[in-house]
């Protein structure tokens, strides 16, 4: 029986993919589990698998081609048998999806499941093995033994645990990072104090040109004006002294060389707690009613090459250390960038942090990431003139700004969630609780 490879779901918010490349071509020998094609979704890059064996019979949509959910990409099946069904009316069919993400995962509207283990952390299980042999996706086995990276050494995050592209990125970022720590941290990055480098206009080209709009920000400019029209936003800006968590970072080198805690670690826990505390700010408007979450699950807005921005997700922040919560950041912003991520992994968050402090800003006001209640927008740490008791003083001060919904936080409670927020950066003993 013929097997139908469809354009999967990769998200809540998908409508459409387009198809990056294809894996197999026409005439080749397919068996289940095979990744065959590799497709670009509204937030990341995914190869999808065949569900069933047989021969790759007919390749319906080409490369670069933007298709809906659920249009027939490709039909496998035996050698002579008849598919002239399926393709009638060029792969246009209402029949369920019959191949999947090679991830093995969708975001649905059940719990997602815990987060992949944090780069810089053991992975504690092997994947199980069928008649002797480990499940693995030919992809994975393929990366693995470039990487000469032993499968058996591999938890499988897939079907039926079965190893996939992730997980061997992941082991041998872990595997990279304790080299390093063997051999000697590497130092710091040099910042070039160079400007960036000015593409060389063409002499008698055209005036501009038109680039069609990638999947990614399709979604955003759709998601922001669903946020920003109706959603009506006001601000409320606090300056936060950072001397002390500037400490809680120098005393976490002495600690552990490996940690690396960074700023924006200390305010994603320090959010985490506070959160926990101002239940009336970790909400969501629903239309007749408001969610009030008992979890927290922290958006963090990463940039991503090529442009365009995800959010990838630490859940049940507020039952996490400072140093969970720096190693999970790191891996899921190194995902978010090359589009690596899993669905479950962008999807879900009840609060998000927005962080462009790296990039010298020192304040800025974000857009809500809906149907969340509120956003936190985080500027520069930076040494300046302050006035302690009548004197003048160098000082190490930030400036966060709560973006608020106003169907969902009044100006009071915003105001309350950031003193406490505060309250725990210039005392970050409080993270240890």
């Amino acid at each position: 029986m013929a097997v139908k490879v469809m354009m999967p779901k990769g998200s809540d918010t998908m409508t459409e993919g387009k198809v990056l490349k294809w894996l197999k071509k026409e005439g080749d020998s397919i068996s289940t589990g095979d990744t065959v094609v590799e497709i670009e979704t509204d937030k990341v890059d995914m190869e999808v698998e065949a569900m069933g064996g047989g021969v790759l019979r007919k390749i319906l949509v080409e490369v670069g081609k933007v298709v809906p959910v659920g249009e027939l990409l490709a039909v496998i099946g035996k050698a002579d048998e008849d598919i002239s069904s399926l393709v009638k009316g060029n792969g246009q069919v209402s029949s369920p999806a019959t191949a999947r993400p090679a991830e093995g995962k969708t975001a649905t509207s059940a719990p997602p499941p815990a987060p992949a283990p944090a780069v810089g952390g053991t992975l504690s299980a092997a994947p199980p093995e069928a008649a002797g042999r480990i499940l693995a996706s030919p992809l994975a086995r393929k990366m693995a033994k470039d990487m000469g990276i032993a499968l058996a050494d591999i938890a499988g995050s897939g079907p039926g645990g079965r190893v996939i592209r992730q997980d061997v990125e992941r082991r041998a970022a872990i595997v990279a990072q304790a080299s390093v720590a063997q051999g000697g941290a590497a130092g710091p990055a040099r910042i070039s104090p160079s400007l960036p480098p000015r593409p060389a206009p063409p002499l008698n080209g055209p005036e501009y040109v038109d680039e069609p709009l990638t999947s990614m920000r399709k979604t955003i400019a759709t998601r922001l004006v669903q946020s920003k029209a109706p959603v009506p936003h006001f601000y409320l800006t606090i300056e936060v002294d950072m001397k002390r968590a500037r400490e809680l970072r120098e005393s976490a080198k002495l600690l552990d060389a490996e940690l690396k805690l960074s700023y924006n670690d200390i305010i994603l826990k320090a959010c985490a707690t506070a959160l926990a505390r101002h239940r009336d700010v970790n909400a969501a408007f629903q239309g007749e009613s408001i969610r009030y979450y008992n979890r927290v699950h922290l958006g963090v807005a990463v940039a991503t090459e090529g442009g365009g921005l995800i959010t990838p997700v630490i859940r049940n922040a507020d039952a996490k250390s400072l140093a969970e919560i720096s190693r999970e950041a790191r891996d899921l912003a190194a995902r978010a960038r090359t589009r690596k991520l899993l669905p479950e992994e962008y999807a879900g968050s009840t609060f998000s942090v927005s962080n462009l402090g790296m990039m010298g800003i020192e304040e800025f006001s974000a857009i809500i990431n809906p149907p969340e209640g509120a956003i936190l927008a985080v500027g520069a740490v930076a040494e300046k003139p302050v006035v302690v008791d009548g004197r003048v003083e160098p000082g190490l001060r930030c400036r966060l700004t709560l973006s608020c919904d106003h169907r969902v936080v009044d100006g009071a409670t915003g105001a309350k969630f950031l003193a406490t927020l505060r309250q725990i950066l210039e005392n970050p003993v409080y993270l240890a609780f």
